[in-house]
């Protein structure tokens, strides 16, 4: 069974691999870990696998990445930044199920 603390580990590792496309431009990329780089990195493998088989997993990348667009115009990238990578946080908090 999958720990509170083991998922937050991932969500931040996911974090992690959200940036900036370019410094000071506030687009976003989601460069998506392979399941065995995260494992390689100490993480639960079969959360991995759970989380990024769910069927909301492609609608997370896909608005993690569009964050930019329901930002406000004049904030700046680092804080853009900040909801993108919020954006994983939530998805997982509200929707993912531990089911191992």
């Amino acid at each position: 069974m999958t720990t509170p603390d083991q998922l937050s580990d991932i969500v931040r590792y996911l974090q992690d691999h959200v940036n900036l496309a370019s410094e000071g431009q506030r687009n976003i990329v989601f460069d998506v870990p392979e399941i065995g780089a995260m494992a390689t990195h100490g993480l639960d493998e079969d959360t991995i696998r759970q989380l990024q088989a769910s069927p909301w997993w492609s609608e997370m990348v896909e608005d993690v990445v569009e964050t930019p667009d329901y930002a406000e115009p004049d904030e700046p990238a680092d804080v853009v930044l900040g909801y993108a990578r919020d954006v994983v946080k939530e998805y997982v908090r509200k929707r993912f199920v531990i089911t191992s």
